[in-house]
């Protein structure tokens, strides 16, 4: 199984723990803030689930159906995930209205905020190891993921702040208010990863730091060619997809041509692992007849 695989399954499984430790704290306590965590929780594990399957779907190589791989299914599941956490924030929605209505007092706060406070910590933990991860492993399933958690683990500091201060206070209407707060901010989280997502099976421009070391690569190994233009990136999943075009000289042969070529394909996979290239060479006599410049 590959590694980040293995991730998305461990992290389904610390998502278990961690959902039945905040249900067990909203239990003892009764609070909808407590209940809100939890309920946001449970998000967590169903997206761990469906970035192990993504991955495992992404990992799969290239065939007649999908001649450019299968990478975007990691895309596919962050959406899913976004769509799951809008649903989770207008389930508490609906039971912060319904505590507005019938406020009810806390019952042992200490002990659920105790409890609370371990499964944030876990979280935190993991969300960081997650990240660090994705980003190295560039996993958009696994950047997503980890993404969700912190935004988990600011939620709970912000939901234990907010119960405490029920608790101190005794204003039993601060608890559904809270509740509300927590939704908003999920409704928000969620919408910011279906949007990143979409971009990604938008086929957008891979970030601006890879596309200038795209750039600077094919400067420092494009010896022999007159010049590169068109150059054009989308990132999928993993990987990174590049084509450009590469002006020859006009009297170059077919092999001198693709010596460069694979000359600056191995550079590029070597510089930015997962780069697939595609390069269209042009003669220099062509380029200036279409008055493109040549250098």
């Amino acid at each position: 199984m590959e590694r980040s695989q293995q991730a998305a399954l461990l992290s389904a499984g610390i998502g278990v723990a961690v959902t039945a430790l905040k249900f067990y704290a909203a239990w003892l306590t009764g609070s909808l803030a407590l209940y809100s965590d939890a309920l946001e929780s449970i998000i967590n594990v169903v997206a761990a689930v469906g970035a192990f399957i993504a991955l495992r779907i992404a990992a799969q190589p290239a065939d007649d159906d999908h001649p450019y791989g299968h990478h975007k299914a990691e895309f596919f599941s962050a959406v899913i995930e976004g769509a799951l956490i809008v649903v989770a924030s207008l389930l508490i929605l609906r039971e912060a209205y319904i505590g507005f209505l019938e406020p009810k007092p806390l019952d042992a706060p200490a002990s659920g905020l105790a409890i609370n406070a371990l499964a944030g910590v876990i979280n935190a933990a993991w969300a960081w190891a997650l990240l660090r991860w994705g980003k190295e492993w560039r996993s958009p399933a696994l950047i997503a993921d980890a993404r969700h958690i912190f935004a988990d683990v600011l939620t709970s500091i912000g939901v234990l702040g907010g119960v405490a201060a029920v608790w101190f206070s005794g204003v039993q209407v601060l608890d559904p208010a809270i509740a509300g707060l927590v939704a908003l901010n999920i409704l928000w989280s969620g919408y910011r990863m279906v949007r990143e997502s979409v971009d990604g099976l938008m086929d957008k421009a891979a970030a601006p730091e890879i596309l200038g070391k795209v750039r600077a690569v094919i400067s420092e190994h494009g010896e022999g060619a007159l010049e590169a233009h068109d150059v054009r990136t989308r990132s999928a999943g993993q990987a990174t997809f590049v084509d450009f075009h590469l002006v020859v000289p006009g009297d170059m042969t077919v092999a001198d041509s693709h010596i460069i070529c694979d000359r600056l394909e191995n550079a590029l996979e070597s510089s930015i692992p997962g780069t697939v290239v595609t390069i269209h060479v042009e003669p220099g006599d062509e380029a200036k007849a279409r008055g493109l410049p040549v250098l």
